[in-house]
């Protein structure tokens, strides 16, 4: 099997967790227990203590599937001119099908979670699966499964790091191809429209990648200090000669999800920007030196504000260093958090960002955001374009 570390990580945690059988139909929870990404949200992995792992998934989106490392597929219709019903009673037989064994503890899916979206809308069984559960095996316990689920994704293997390459090697060149759509007169608008294009047409370059695509922002001057707050967000401004061009981008290869930022010059910097750019990078130098198994993800987003502090701009820094990315994209809660109060340590196998900034209202940002795995000696920069203060200055015509 394509993904062997995968199974075996999932069949010890329902072991110790005396799970006989993990049913998820969130998007990403079936993506990192099948290596499939559902397109609508309809499709439901189920997980077995043995080590098995089963997919049910519509019929319109088998063909997809053979992209993934997932052997054990059953398809279904959610869906038919015979009656209109909703998705969930269409499981009712497939999963009786599927879990024919005497199951007692049944884990599902309960807390909240932060779900990307690879289609315009995405379907969610929300509480009707633990329902539908409940009425298919009466006899069974149905336990939250919200614990195992995030271990479970908090680390990634070696197929799925080189498939989260994959896709960072694609968002490297749309931010190689598109750089120089930054250019003074051009709208936000239109500098975020040519990124965006530049990743679902990463298809054109990169052989068996079944689908990819991603999200882009571009906010510039002093729009650029409204990117450390909640979401990105692109205006009609124009970019002006000088100004700080922050873009921001979540893009994925088949589910495998990137977050990325660069923050551009618009010309030469003058000397207050030059050293905004250098406190950034002495930040991000910082937390990268602390990144290794055991390291506490605390002391790593210590080191980047340390970093920040000893420039008087620890105050600017308004949000954590960064967390884990991989099957979510911007999920401030997802493991590792490098944040100043969390508990968790790192371990090989995990990827996150790492994204020092400071934002100052009324006058501009600056955010550079990598992805990172750690390795068994340090860490390995799965980002690695545009990482240097030269890459991020673009001459603008006179």
């Amino acid at each position: 099997m394509k993904n062997a570390e995968r199974t075996s990580w999932i069949r010890s945690h329902l072991h110790d967790s005396q799970i006989d059988a993990l049913v998820c139909s969130l998007p990403c929870n079936v993506l990192m227990l099948t290596g499939y990404a559902p397109v609508i949200g309809t499709a439901v992995a189920v997980a077995f203590a043995d080590g098995r792992v089963s997919l049910i998934v519509p019929e319109d989106e088998v063909d997809l599937v053979q992209h993934s490392w997932m052997v054990d597929a059953h398809a279904f219709a959610p869906g038919s001119l015979d009656k209109l019903e909703p998705a969930s009673r269409a499981l009712v037989k497939p999963l009786k099908e599927l879990i024919r064994l005497q199951v007692a503890r049944i884990g599902f899916e309960n807390g909240e979670v932060s779900q990307p979206s690879l289609y315009s809308a995405v379907h969610f069984y929300s509480g009707s699966l633990s329902l539908l559960l409940a009425e298919c095996f009466p006899h069974a316990t149905l336990a939250p499964a919200d614990a195992i689920l995030t271990a479970l994704r908090a680390r990634k293997t070696p197929f799925e790091i080189e498939r989260l390459r994959l896709a960072g090697r694609i968002a490297g060149e749309a931010f190689t191809k598109c750089a120089p759509s930054i250019s003074v007169g051009t709208a936000e608008v239109a500098v975020a429209a040519a990124f965006r294009s530049s990743f679902a047409t990463g298809l054109l370059r990169n052989t068996g990648v079944p689908c990819c695509d991603g999200y882009a922002w571009c906010m510039s001057g002093a729009n650029s200090a409204l990117a450390g707050r909640a979401y990105a967000r692109s205006g009609p401004k124009t970019i002006a000669r000088g100004d700080l061009v922050l873009m921001h981008a979540n893009s994925h290869a088949d589910g495998y999800w990137t977050d990325i930022t660069r923050t551009y010059c618009a010309g030469e910097p003058h000397d207050r920007q030059r050293e905004l750019f250098e406190a950034v990078f002495a930040a991000r130098e910082a937390a990268l030196q602390q990144i290794r198994p055991g390291a506490s993800a605390s002391a790593v987003d210590q080191a980047a504000r340390d970093a920040l502090r000893q420039r008087g701009l620890e105050a600017a820094f308004t949000h954590s260093t960064g967390h884990g990315v991989g099957f979510g994209a911007i999920s401030g809660n997802a493991s590792p958090r490098l944040h100043p109060a969390s508990p968790d340590i790192l371990e090989t196998g995990m990827v996150f960002n790492v994204e020092p900034a400071v934002y100052f209202d009324g006058y501009g940002g600056i955010r550079h955001c990598d992805m990172v795995a750690v390795t068994a000696s340090g860490y390995e920069l799965l980002t690695p374009f545009h990482c240097r203060i030269e890459d991020l200055i673009l001459p603008m015509e006179a």
